[in-house]
């Protein structure tokens, strides 16, 4: 067996082996007297002492049992000649004891040093399969770092072990301590590379008068010091890609939005330019129903053009934290009232039912923006519906809730488009250049949610899409 470590640590391995070897032949002798009427009971004792003591000191606590019961067995086979040495025949006997117990200590020691060893490796090969699964499963850095050295205290016998690293500028340090230990002993520090680049230390440090380091124990903190600075560049490399992916959506999103807000602001801006150059043309001859249709193209293409105005408004608000509802006690069904009956000439081309339910609740809400909620709706639902389809309105109340349910007889949306449509700029895949600006539901999802309420799609038995809204009777505070 080699021994690993200072003198002093050699020293108390040599003086535990002693020990035991002592106390292994002692206990031998002392049964072996008792037995010693037994004919050759003793040297099968002293031959158990051997093994016991090989099994539980190793095999330098087995020499050590062997001499002594080689010295021991004459003594107690013949007590009435102590000094029997000096005959032939009991010189040879202890010769061979002492060759059989020495043999059967070797083994015996090379048998429990070499399962010594294997269990210490099995608990090694443990530790840091636990550690790679720990610093791979793709958290944080600073939680899988505070995991790492917590997992490290108990198994190595550390009083504390600290872990300072530099990621991609950001200074990250854990630091993890056993409660009740004192501190003060022996320190390690293992440097964390990776790829030869440094990113900084990790110390061990164990209790106040603990022996110092093996060189397994530090080959076993260097090898797991070495997943920790895989883990790390691992997360440093998935926080790239993070960032090249969320810049890579920025841009595609820049790009919707250009393209988003520039058609639908210039599809308005045409049809009032169309109309008022008609109505200046001083060769043009209109008369007062034609006047009239030019005017109403007008008053509608500007408010289609202020409502997506301010959508876009709105849009800056939420993104900058700034939209907050006024609540004042709310009547939400004279709110769908006043929608439908403002835009009814949007709605022209479709048959509108109403459905109120009696004896309505208050809400509290601010019924601006409920208003703008209902009137992206209604124009999501009108722009989606066939001419002469039917669009419904009903306002009923649930539980804890006033529910709006605004339905279409329109394609539908797909279930795996239903959270994609709250997304602004988000356009279908089915006739995206009529789909509008993408703003409306957005927008009417931010407000709900504002509110403390919930928006959300369902199918309709007739086909289409209905949109249901919860505004909640109660005040919920976010």
């Amino acid at each position: 067996m080699v021994v690993e470590g200072p003198p002093g640590r050699l020293a108390r391995l040599t003086l535990r082996a002693i020990g035991i070897g002592f106390l292994a032949t002692l206990a031998g002798t002392v049964l072996a007297l008792l037995t010693s009427q037994l004919q050759g009971a003793g040297v099968a004792i002293f031959i158990l002492s051997v093994t016991i003591a090989a099994v539980s000191g190793g095999l330098w606590a087995g020499v050590v049992a062997a001499l002594l019961a080689s010295i021991a067995l004459p003594i107690v086979e013949s007590p009435q000649r102590v000094f029997g040495f000096e005959q032939l025949r009991d010189l040879i006997a202890a010769v061979v004891f002492l060759a059989i117990a020495v043999v059967v200590g070797l083994v015996v020691g090379n048998a429990a040093d070499e399962r010594d060893r294997a269990s210490r490796r099995e608990r090694e090969a443990r530790l840091l399969a636990f550690l790679s699964a720990k610093l791979l499963s793709g958290d944080v850095p600073d939680r899988v770092l505070d995991e790492f050295v917590q997992v490290l205290l108990e198994p190595l016998g550390l009083a504390s072990c600290q872990v300072s690293v530099t990621l991609d500028g950001q200074e990250i340090e854990a630091k993890a301590v056993r409660p009740g230990v004192p501190r003060g002993g022996p320190t390690e520090v293992i440097p964390v590379v990776v790829s030869n680049i440094p990113l900084g230390t990790l110390i061990a440090e164990r209790p106040e008068g603990r022996r110092p380091f093996t060189r397994d124990e530090r080959l076993l903190l260097e090898a797991a010091t070495r997943q920790a600075a895989v883990a790390l560049d691992r997360a440093r490399l998935d926080a790239r890609a993070r960032l090249a992916q969320l810049d890579a959506e920025t841009n595609q999103l820049r790009a919707a939005m250009f393209s988003s807000v520039t058609h639908d602001l210039r599809t308005p801006l045409a049809s009032i330019k169309a109309g008022v150059t008609s109505l200046l043309d001083a060769s043009a001859i209109h008369d007062a129903i034609q006047q009239r249709d030019l005017l109403t193209t007008i008053l509608e293409e500007t408010d289609r053009l202020n409502r997506l105005v301010g959508n876009i408004l709105d849009l800056a608000k939420i993104r900058a934290g700034a939209l907050i509802p006024k609540r004042v006690p709310t009547a939400v069904d004279e709110v769908a009232e006043a929608v439908v009956a403002r835009m009814h000439r949007l709605l022209a081309d479709f048959a509108v039912e109403l459905q109120l339910a009696p004896d309505l609740p208050e809400v509290p809400a601010d019924p601006v923006q409920l208003d703008q909620v209902l009137t992206n709706l209604l124009e999501n639902a009108a722009r989606h519906s066939p001419r002469g389809g039917t669009i419904r309105i009903h306002v009923s109340e649930t539980r804890d809730a006033v529910r709006v349910r605004v339905s279409d007889e329109g394609p539908g949306i797909k279930p795996e488009e239903r959270e994609k449509v709250f997304e602004a700029f988000y356009r279908g895949r089915e006739s995206p250049e009529s789909s509008g600006s993408g703003l409306g539901l957005a927008i009417a999802r931010a407000i709900v949610t504002a509110h403390g309420g919930r928006i959300r799609i369902e199918e309709t038995t007739g086909g289409g899409t209905a949109m249901v809204v919860d505004v909640p009777l109660e005040e919920t505070v976010l």
